[in-house]
């Protein structure tokens, strides 16, 4: 069951989308399992507030954007009784990829919105 409503907050840093007819723990758990297929690891945090990380931060300063590296946090909160607010927000800026690096991020940030609009 799909549990997306709508987007509640975007900019090119983060998003937040509002779930309904779930828990907070349901969504962090749906969130995850969707960044584990897109081979996303969790590097630090509790369900709920946990910081995701895909690639290698030592290969992509020192191959730049030949290596691709990525990490975001995403918070999961419950509004009320049966609305969910979901947030996800860039941890590193690319920067170390150079100008490439920075698109790469800002484009992956834009895939995990629909990523996210599919939960």
């Amino acid at each position: 069951m799909k549990h997306f409503q709508s987007v509640h907050f975007s900019d090119k840093n983060r998003f937040e989308f509002i779930y309904e007819n779930a828990t907070a723990d349901e969504i962090g758990i749906a969130i995850e399992k969707a960044l584990s297929t897109d081979r996303y690891i969790i590097k630090e945090g509790a369900l709920g507030d946990r910081t995701y990380t895909k690639g290698n931060r030592i290969l992509r300063l020192m191959l730049g954007a030949f290596y691709k590296y990525f990490e975001f946090n995403v918070d999961v909160k419950e509004r009320d009784d049966k609305t969910v607010i979901a947030a996800i927000r860039k941890s590193s800026s690319g920067v170390s990829g150079g100008l490439v690096g920075v698109n790469q991020v800002n484009k992956e940030l834009k895939r995990l919105e629909t990523v996210f609009q599919e939960i």
